[in-house]
């Protein structure tokens, strides 16, 4: 497949539907570099989600049953508001864990929501029970490749505005966005991936040649907690030497407390994740080596205004 090719063809598709994310350069929080951030919590239903989303109503016709999607929360919510700008029906089915702010925010999409007990794995079971009942579109996380596309277009949106990092750390959990930046830039940038210490699949699969089975766990958990990494992003970075380092719970809170007392910027776990390796240190950069962070998710909990 050609990623940059697919990638491109995805930023067209989704142009009239998704926002051009901020990107701004910060100083600060405790580090001895600037760093370039690009605020994809900004996007709509606040993470970078409905750009796969998007990319996937539109590259592909939808049965009459509709779409389902299984979800953390943010995927869900995306699915639920591209459905609704497009004129299709959805149901969407979350953990108990997705916890009452991403609940929230599905429900006023529209959406049929169902939420489950257990993890994300339990809810994607039911989609996939749902999907083969009804003929449903399913409309999957991370693991397809019009998701992979979809969010890769914010990558090449990133480069557009003038990206010129030399690493670029990102957050990861079930591997869609990661994947989508190891698609787009095919070895031109330094890519680190970042994971919390309890819910880290990629390093994992990484460690043992193959996606596998982790426990899942952590503040991050309804957003990063994959209990198993995708084909598509082991692939991509396996084939691409990836590194990964992860990140205790402490250091995630601690960026996100950060975020918020040195640029009023109020992230959730995940959004805060990628920017905890550079404060605690998991990452470190080389003399001169200019850095960057995405800032993935914005659907923090509880909802402060909810």
């Amino acid at each position: 497949m050609d990623w940059q090719e697919e990638i491109a063809a995805a930023a067209r598709r989704i142009r009239p539907h998704a926002l051009q994310t901020p990107v701004i350069q910060v100083q600060g929080f405790e580090l001895d570099v600037p760093v370039e951030l690009k605020l994809e919590h900004m996007q709509h239903t606040g993470s970078f989600k409905a750009r796969g989303a998007f990319n996937t109503l539109l590259s592909q016709p939808v049965p009459a049953a509709g779409l389902v999607a299984a979800s953390g929360g943010n995927h869900g919510a995306a699915v639920a508001h591209a459905a609704r700008e497009l004129g299709h029906r959805a149901r969407i089915y979350v953990p108990e864990m997705a916890g009452p702010a991403k609940i929230s925010l599905i429900k006023r999409s529209g959406a049929d929501l169902q939420v489950v007990p257990g993890a994300y794995a339990n809810a994607l079971e039911q989609a996939q029970a749902y999907e083969a009942e009804t003929g449903a579109m399913q409309v999957h996380a991370y693991d397809a490749p019009a998701t992979v596309a979809g969010q890769g277009t914010c990558f090449a949106e990133w480069q557009a505005q003038g990206l010129d990092a030399d690493t670029l750390l990102i957050a990861v959990g079930g591997g869609g966005l990661i994947a989508g930046a190891l698609a787009w830039f095919q070895g031109a940038k330094k890519l680190v991936a970042v994971e919390p210490e309890t819910s880290c699949a990629l390093k994992n699969a990484l460690q043992a040649g193959m996606p596998v089975d982790v426990d899942v766990s952590g503040i991050a958990a309804n957003a990063l907690g994959a209990k198993r990494i995708g084909t598509i992003c082991f692939e991509l970075a396996a084939s691409q030497d990836l590194l990964s380092v992860t990140v205790p719970d402490t250091a995630i809170s601690d960026a996100q407390t950060a975020l918020w007392q040195e640029r009023r910027i109020l992230v959730e776990p995940a959004g805060a994740t990628a920017l905890a390796a550079l404060m605690s240190g998991a990452y470190h950069p080389e003399p001169g080596e200019r850095v960057a962070a995405l800032i993935c998710g914005g659907n923090i909990a509880p909802d402060p205004f909810g």
